[in-house]
Parts: C-alpha cells; structure tokens; sequence
C-alpha cells in the first residue's frame, strides 16, 4: 500500500502527458481502465475513471465546465455543483438476448428509459463550419493534482497524497459520502458509487506502479499518445516536454490546482480558402478556444511545435520531435517497464 505519510521516503511527483496529435479517440484506455477496475455489480457501473470526449464538445459530466470548484483568489477551494447521474450518463442495458436469441430480426434497445447522455455522447460532434470543421480528442483522468482542492475541501481527511508518487487516493473507510471532494474537484473526475455509498475516482493505477508497470492507459495506448514518468526525472520525456520545450500545458490552469495530467496541444490541418487553397499559418481549430483550454502560453507552444517540425522537414535533427515520436515502447513508459504477465497479482 502507498505510504499516506508525507516525508517517509522520497517525495516525488509522477505526471501524465497525453500528446493530442496522437490521440485518435478510440477508447481503449477508457476500456483498459473499465475492465481493469470496474465489475459488474460493484456500483461502478457509471464510473468513467478514464474518459474519451470530443472537443469542442460537452463532454462528461455534461457541461462539467461550468460546473465550478477549484479555489478562489484567497486560496480557498471552492465548493461549486455536484454532477447527477444522468450529466454523467446513466447506464443503459440493452435487449442483447432478445436480439441474440429471436430468430425474427430484431433491433438493439434500450430496456429502461431512453438515455440523454454518455461518457462520449456528443462524439465527433466538434465545431466550426464545413470545409473548416474542426474536433480534437480530449482523454480525461483525475489529474493527482500538486493543490487538489478535493483533499482540502474533505471534510473527513479521507484524501490524501502519496509521498512515494504524489498520487491522490483515498481511503474508503474514512469516506463519509459528503461528497464535498465531488463539489471541489474543478475537472469532476470524482464518482459516487450508490452501491458502496463512497465517493470514487481514479487511482493512478498504484499496485501497478508499485511493481514497475505503467497505468493501464499508458500501456494500453495504441497510439503511444500518453507518456507516464516523473517531473524531476531530467532525462524523462515528461519532463523535457514539460519543463524543458514548454510544449506540454495543463488543463484549465486557471482552476488553481497545479494538475499533472498535463496535454500536447492539437495543431489541426490549416484552414481552406474559398479557392480551395490552403491558408498557410492559420489552422483550423481558433487560437481562442485552444487558450481557454490550456491557457495564454499555448500559442507559444504550437509555435515552438511548428518551428521543430519544420526543421526535421529541412533534415536537421530535432530532440524534441525524436521525443514526441518515441522509436521504443518503452520510451512511454517511463521507469514502469515491466511486464505485467511476469507478476502474480
């Protein structure tokens, strides 16, 4: 178990970077996650602790943006509104026997209510106007912030951060469903499980990394869009994306909470002239919303993108592209290369 005891051993804080260019939204971590660590019957079975939304889109809980929380200008986490189920998506079981067994045909639905929204309801979805349409893919954990305003805003000390990798988990028996953590979390990457009566969320796949194997997203990835490693390892690709090139930016920095899930802006084709040319120097997605997401120091990032790709395109070499491309496997996986089929869990 993960020492809940700050200054018992190394302090170190582990970090996540998902490079938007790479993800093309087909949701195998949000599916390596879900039958990693969900079942049927425990309670989770609206609980998302990796989600997959299309930006612009309004993601899930539904509209979680305008949801409030994080801190406020004196430094105090912010209590803002609890998601309901059905802004999470409620669960829908479907006739599957009934079509699988009649030897009429039949068409899948719903055996409840019809549902309103999902994890990626509103998938593909995106915005702007034909030929300049525009989506991106957005993946989504708990962030295991450096100032989680869910911690502070506990009203049990259920929450804690682990020294060892600065992880955010909880400890379940101290959990008294205040749900306050739910109300503070500006991301709403917490859960309540009706089953359990305890509020739930990401765990950063911790009995994997205390054995040396990457987080289930990370490994999982077919893409190599997610990088996992620590952010005073000088030789990590999180760190050189991070604090080194600047290309790698958090979510909504201004919610106050120093998140270390941590993105790779999306760069998007440049946008088509009426001629139907190409408009050289302005892409597709507006600077605007990549700023709202990812705050004023994006345009320098896509910038400092560009300027590297275009110099691979003049044959000189590039670290930072070498970075993003990654030639190993294990380049993604920070120092949690082991092989998971070698542990007896």
């Amino acid at each position: 178990m993960s020492d809940k005891t700050p200054g018992n051993g190394e302090e170190r804080q582990i970090a996540f970077v998902f490079d938007l260019n790479k993800c093309i939204g087909c949701q195998t971590c949000s599916v390596a996650c879900k039958v990693l660590w969900h079942q049927e019957g425990d309670g989770a079975e609206n609980q998302w602790w990796c989600s997959v939304n299309t930006m612009p889109g309004r993601g899930t809980p539904r509209d979680w943006e305008a949801l409030g929380g994080g801190f406020d200008g004196g430094g105090k986490p912010v209590l803002g509104e609890l998601p309901t189920p059905a802004q999470f998506g409620d669960v829908s079981n479907y006739n599957y026997q009934e079509v699988y067994s009649s030897a009429n045909r039949q068409q899948f639905r719903p055996e409840q209510g019809k549902p309103e929204w999902a994890m990626n309801w509103d998938e593909d979805e995106g915005a702007g106007e034909f030929p300049n349409s525009y989506f991106y893919y957005m993946p989504r954990i708990c962030n295991h912030c450096s100032r989680p305003a869910c911690l502070e805003a506990c009203p049990n000390q259920a929450l804690y951060k682990t020294a060892d990798f600065g992880l955010v988990l909880r400890d379940e028996a101290g959990c008294q469903a205040s749900q306050n953590c739910a109300r503070a979390c500006p991301y709403k990457k917490i859960y309540f499980n009706q089953v359990e009566h305890i509020s739930q969320h990401c765990i950063g796949c911790f009995p994997r990394l205390e054995k040396g194997v990457a987080p289930v997203c990370v490994r999982q990835c077919p893409g190599r869009a997610v990088f996992v490693g620590f952010r005073d390892d000088s030789d990590s690709p999180v760190h050189k994306l991070v604090d080194v090139y600047g290309v790698a930016l958090p979510h909504h920095p201004e919610f106050g909470t120093e998140p270390n899930v941590i993105y790779v802006p999306p760069l998007a084709p440049f946008r088509i002239r009426p001629d139907g040319g190409s408009e050289e120097g302005a892409r597709r997605i507006p600077l605007d919303h990549l700023e709202s997401q990812f705050g004023p120091r994006v345009g320098d990032a896509i910038r400092t993108l560009e300027n590297e790709m275009a110099k691979r395109r003049r044959g000189e070499p590039s670290e930072l592209m070498d970075v993003l491309i990654g030639y190993r496997w294990s380049e993604f996986l920070g120092p949690f290369t082991r092989d998971p089929a070698e542990i007896t869990w």
